[in-house]
């Protein structure tokens, strides 16, 4: 009979964000396997463990196993060679994981923050793994609320407007300005606020950082004007937390 494993989307941070899918997927797992980014970031495990504290009726039946993460070089000069290794020392890391952990029969699951389909590298390194015909798995997912679908709901705005397109980017691609032709650009994984780059006039900015945490920051207005604000507001963030994920919206005027 061959191993079940689930990637379950657990939401940005809010427990109460889990969803009844995900909630009742949790409780048919046998071993949870957790990705460990060092100290700086030990709440992000912390909070899936709150999780699984919160969800799980009968804590006894599964056990954690925690996979230290590939340190990865967040700037580097070759985006995409880099990327790539550090997604090949990821299944390196994982695929012995699971076949230690993951028997002929049982049931696993990663918890990924967020949703699995959006900006997430884990459905694509277990298929690396996969491939690799040393693991065998069903794999199933189950989607989670996204950043995005926060930082909307948060602003009280539809990120379409009549008509409209949504562009969702990586920030490094706001190296040359906000792509042609898009009215609405969502932007994600900025490790150096790229939006600081961006100097055409009449765009709005809606942005948000640890969205659907305790520690939820927002700010919204003209970017020209408040760009200096958000900078500052999330470098002390930052200083304050050990980490940074934010997440926003650049809105052209029509």
């Amino acid at each position: 009979m061959t191993a079940r494993l689930s990637v379950i989307g657990i939401g940005p941070g809010d427990p109460a964000q889990v969803t009844v899918e995900a909630i009742e997927a949790m409780n048919a797992v046998e071993v949870f396997f957790v990705v460990t980014k060092g100290p700086d970031k030990q709440e992000l495990v912390d909070l899936r463990f709150e999780i699984l504290r919160r969800y799980v009726r009968e804590p006894s039946r599964y056990e954690t196993v925690e996979i230290r993460d590939p340190d990865r070089d967040r700037t580097p000069s070759e985006y995409r060679a880099t990327v790539a290794a550090w997604r090949t020392a990821r299944a390196d890391a994982w695929e012995a994981a699971l076949r230690e952990h993951l028997h002929e029969g049982s049931h696993g699951a990663f918890l990924v923050w967020g949703d699995p389909a959006l900006y997430d590298s884990t459905l694509d390194v277990l298929a690396d793994v996969l491939a690799r015909g040393q693991v065998a798995f069903d794999q199933h997912v189950i989607p989670g609320i996204s950043s995005v679908q926060i930082l909307a709901a948060r602003h009280g705005i539809a990120l379409n407007r009549i008509g409209g397109a949504i562009e969702i980017t990586p920030a490094r691609r706001l190296a040359d300005g906000l792509p042609s032709g898009a009215e609405d650009v969502v932007v994600m994984l900025d490790a150096a606020t790229a939006f600081t780059a961006i100097s055409e006039p009449g765009v709005h900015i809606y942005w948000g950082a640890y969205l659907g945490s305790p520690d939820e920051l927002l700010i919204d207005g003209p970017l020209d004007e408040i760009a200096g604000e958000i900078e500052r507001v999330r470098a002390e963030a930052k200083e304050r937390k050990g980490w940074m994920f934010d997440t926003y919206l650049l809105r052209r005027a029509r």
